[in-house]
């Protein structure tokens, strides 16, 4: 049955006090207070100083935080989590891309759902989700998280692009029918191996016709890489098979997203591991924003983005787990600690990305990413009441940098998680979440495990 709550999920004035409040915006305040009336936050300081009216939460031993933001999720794909391991990348995508033919939309909608129970588990109010289907579309609007669901979208034969583009454009028109004021819509031609630079420049003129933003998988491998600058490789050989003719396109993979005017502020670059300085200071001065999925990339061994680069030179930065299919967590402050980590061990500098500009990247930096930094992110003032509360295990001991021990210390626990100042997770329940469907998706991950020892390539 779905988790319910006896008393009223929100008074219409809370008052939120914790050991420490971590604006992200400002300093963390030790002995805090966060205070919410409806959606919106109407005051943050020193619970000292807190004004007088409305109901009052004890968090106790905790850090009260903004909610996280996801920047890059496949929340469809929870079921896939162990079922590809140890396959290069175009093996894993073409096996990938079979598994999913075998699924049903209830399949998929199941595993959404479980995501996204997960992603809030772990203190996530913000997914930005690419999807050829409308399942976790359809999952944040019944969860109450916020999100944007890009309608995903392939075609490698540019002979074909226009009847892509019409497809495309009649779901956009019908998710777009069924947005509301938490959850929109966008659309994402998915990659160069996958997209024609006919449907990209299609994709763009679309997005731009309807107000709607753009997400790209791009510069992620050296088989992309490959099949941009040179025409060759798996993927060319595996395009040629199909009848398509390839040539080189550009000199690096962003050349293709310039020459169909996707690099602008309302476009999403999911990975750019393989960004020269040059392209890193086009995105900065375009404003796109970046999705860095480092638990992702290592999964692969793609590399190391050059995040540090990136964020000096002001692109705009937040994190993504990824799919289940290429990460075995859905936990942002993991994510947080490995782009840390990475950076600092690719440089040589341990001063590179501290706990605190890693924690930015979970807050701040992803909604900066997805063009919501005037909405959520961090406690502010007149912000949409976004909010994460994890509760201090005794193995913080004395806590002097808040940041510090949610990045790099012990795993704090989530107990609650407020979208909108509605209350949709406490001590270990997600409201609305029907168990049963942890068991569908269990037994849909047995049969996907069946299949694949029966067809162990594709």
């Amino acid at each position: 049955m779905p988790a319910t709550w006896d008393r009223p999920l929100m008074a219409a004035r809370v008052r939120w006090h914790a050991r420490w409040v971590v604006p992200v915006a400002s300093p963390p305040i030790e002995n805090g207070c966060v205070i919410t009336e409806a959606e919106r936050i109407v005051w943050v300081g020193e619970r000292v100083h807190a004004p007088a009216g409305g109901s009052d939460e004890e968090l106790g031993d905790a850090f009260l935080t903004p909610g996280l933001v996801n920047a890059h999720t496949h929340l469809g794909l929870t079921m896939m989590r162990g079922l590809l391991g140890g396959l290069p990348f175009f093996t894993w995508v073409r096996t990938l891309t079979a598994a999913s033919a075998t699924l049903t939309d209830a399949d998929l909608l199941d595993a959404a759902l479980l995501g996204l129970a997960e992603g809030i588990a772990a203190g996530t109010t913000t997914f930005a989700d690419t999807a050829p289907n409308e399942a976790a579309f359809n999952a944040m609007r019944q969860l109450g998280v916020r999100g944007i669901a890009y309608r995903e979208v392939f075609g490698p034969d540019p002979e074909v692009a226009e009847k892509h583009l019409a497809l495309l454009a009649d779901q956009i028109n019908s998710m777009l029918q069924r947005a509301t004021d938490l959850v929109h819509v966008g659309v994402s031609p998915h990659a160069p191996y996958s997209v024609s630079d006919a449907l990209f420049a299609a994709v763009a003129r679309l997005a731009a016709e309807r107000r709607i933003p753009v997400a790209v998988h791009i510069a992620e491998s050296a088989e992309e890489q490959r099949l941009v600058t040179e025409g060759e490789g798996d993927y060319a050989n595996f395009l040629r098979g199909r009848g398509i003719d390839v040539t080189p396109r550009g000199s690096e993979p962003m050349a293709i997203i310039e020459r169909a005017d996707l690099l602008k502020r309302h476009t999403l670059l999911i990975h750019a591991v393989r960004v020269s300085e040059g392209v890193i200071a086009r995105i900065a001065s375009a404003g796109s924003g970046v999705a860095h999925c480092p638990a992702s990339n290592a999964w692969f061994g793609h590399g190391v983005a050059p995040l540090a680069a990136m964020t000096q030179a002001g692109v705009q930065v937040g994190l993504g787990s990824d799919s289940m299919a290429s990460n075995d967590r859905m936990d942002l402050l993991e994510e947080a600690r490995l782009a840390a980590f990475a950076q600092r061990t690719i440089s040589g500098r341990h001063d590179l990305i501290t706990a605190k500009q890693a924690f930015r990247l979970a807050t701040l930096g992803g909604a900066e990413a997805l063009n919501l930094d005037e909405q959520i992110g961090s406690l502010e003032v007149g912000k949409q009441a976004d909010i994460a509360a994890f509760a201090m295990h005794p193995q913080h001991g004395p806590v002097t940098d808040p940041y510090a021990a949610l990045v790099f210390g012990p795993r704090p626990t989530t107990t609650r998680v407020i979208v909108a100042g509605t209350e949709l997770y406490r001590d270990g329940a997600v409201k609305g979440f029907d168990s049963a469907v942890s068991a569908r998706v269990q037994a849909t991950a047995e049969r996907l495990q069946r299949w694949r020892r029966e067809q162990p390539s594709v």
